[in-house]
């Protein structure tokens, strides 16, 4: 997303599998074609991909996935407390503040706690990078804390692709790919929601790399 308000797909990378090498070759990529600068970068919890993003983007801020920070805790859930737990959760990400959040966390230990450690010391261990989006105001956070958008865009590259099992070459994937991400852009007309708002608070936020002429 530009500071225009207007989303674009900047590439399109095909591999075998993702990891923290494969993303950093992505940004080098990016990088090198000319982005000088990303205010902020929603991703999911693939180990590695903080450091990747600190090599080439190092003023970058980070917002783990809320989405698959809940998908991940719930591994661990029996399907009896499966609702429990989710609502349990849900005041911690939808807390006004960090502190606030916090101390949902801290409820949560003292009633889970002890039979689910693994999803406390998770969100414990990630909580830096999934608390970024407390510090913005309702309408950023709502771009930022999932990586929703990108993933509506893969389930659109999704239906053109899952009726073929084998591709000849990636070069016949890639083309399949790019003229399908053509259709997608075309229908991206208009600007986000309340993006006057937003820019406001971004070029509080970041004074120096955000100005409006």
């Amino acid at each position: 997303m530009d500071l225009e308000g207007y989303k674009d797909v900047l590439g399109i990378w095909i591999g075998e599998n993702e990891s923290a090498k494969f993303w950093l070759g992505v940004l080098t990529d990016l990088r090198n074609r000319g982005v000088q600068d990303i205010l902020i970068i929603c991703v999911d919890n693939l180990k590695g991909f903080s450091n990747a993003i600190a090599v080439c983007y190092p003023k970058t801020e980070i917002q783990k996935c809320i989405i698959h920070q809940i998908r991940n805790s719930i591994k661990y859930v029996s399907y009896k407390d499966l609702k429990k737990v989710t609502a349990a959760l849900r005041p911690i990400y939808t807390a006004p503040t960090e502190e606030a959040a916090l101390q949902e966390l801290d409820q949560f230990e003292a009633v889970w706690g002890k039979q689910y450690p693994l999803i406390v010391r998770s969100w414990q261990n990630n909580w830096e990078e999934l608390a970024t989006f407390f510090k913005y105001s309702p309408e950023l956070r709502k771009l930022i804390y999932t990586t929703n958008m990108i993933e509506s865009y893969h389930r659109q590259l999704r239906k053109v692709t899952k009726g073929k099992s084998i591709f000849p070459t990636d070069e016949a994937l890639l083309k399949m790919l790019y003229l399908a991400t053509m259709d997608v852009i075309r229908k991206w007309t208009g600007r986000v929601q309340n993006w006057g708002q937003i820019l406001l608070q971004l070029t509080v936020h970041f004074p120096e790399r955000v100005q409006v002429r």
